[in-house]
């Protein structure tokens, strides 16, 4: 028996988001059906992050254990035959049996891409949100460093957040303009239900001069949802990665 990690790219556009759902096309179900195709074990992986529908990945990570006798580096080629232009494999390796994606520390970076500009660009339509407002970038990130550190992010996340706490960490809030899009870069230790979209459509807000960025300290203190701005579509939405060491995980 051997765990397997794999590193799972995807456009979640044409996805019911990552996790299995009655009826639905997810990025779980796809990566099932595919270790089944390539080893006949029936075999649910264990991801680390359920990302919602319509939101991409560069890196994803995901587990299996398998009696596969093909190596754990292989298994990106072999899976990749049986899987959609959609989803690939960007990388798989053995991990030890102990290794679970969800109980390590780890550092996650998300992106949220927004495109601002007169017109709707067709091309980055299902990538990007778009907004021909003009918005001011140096509003954005002196906000985003109000959101830096440790801090009850209740204002920050869906309602339905089954969270124990909603206490977490964030290690860099920032947002940059290259051409026409605007990127907000969100890097921290864990994340809530919404919490990143919520983030990008608040910092929206405030690029549009709609509040000011000091505004962000009573929107954490309330610890209200209403307090905070709107959740920014998922299409803009990417997991960008993970800082993870496979061979020392808690």
């Amino acid at each position: 028996m051997q765990r397997v990690m794999l590193t799972v790219a995807y456009d979640g556009t044409n996805y019911n988001g990552w996790a299995l759902q009655p009826g639905a096309t997810t990025i779980e179900g796809m990566l099932n059906h595919a270790i089944h195709a390539v080893t006949g074990e029936e075999i649910r992986v264990i991801g680390a992050s359920r990302t919602d529908a319509g939101v991409h990945a560069y890196g994803n990570l995901a587990v299996f254990d398998t009696e596969s006798s093909i190596p754990g580096d292989r298994f990106s080629y072999a899976l990749n035959h049986m899987l959609p232009e959609d989803i690939r494999i960007v990388s798989s390796r053995q991990v030890p049996a102990e290794f679970h994606p969800r109980h390590c520390h780890s550092v996650k970076t998300y992106e949220y891409h927004i495109l601002n500009s007169e017109h709707r660009i067709p091309t980055k339509r299902l990538y990007s949100c778009y907004n021909n407002m003009p918005m001011d970038v140096e509003r954005m990130n002196q906000a985003g460093r109000y959101l830096v550190g440790e801090h009850d992010f209740t204002s920050f996340c869906n309602v339905d957040s089954q969270a124990e706490t909603h206490v977490r960490t964030l290690y860099e809030v920032s947002a940059a303009r290259q051409d026409d899009m605007i990127i907000i870069r969100v890097r921290g230790n864990g994340f809530l239900y919404n919490m990143v979209r919520i983030i990008a459509g608040t910092l929206m807000q405030i690029g549009r001069g709609k509040g000011a960025p000091e505004d962000i300290v009573q929107m954490l203190e309330k610890k209200d949802r209403s307090a905070a701005g709107p959740t920014a579509p998922a299409c803009g939405l990417f997991l960008a990665g993970y800082e993870i060491n496979v061979d020392n995980a808690e």
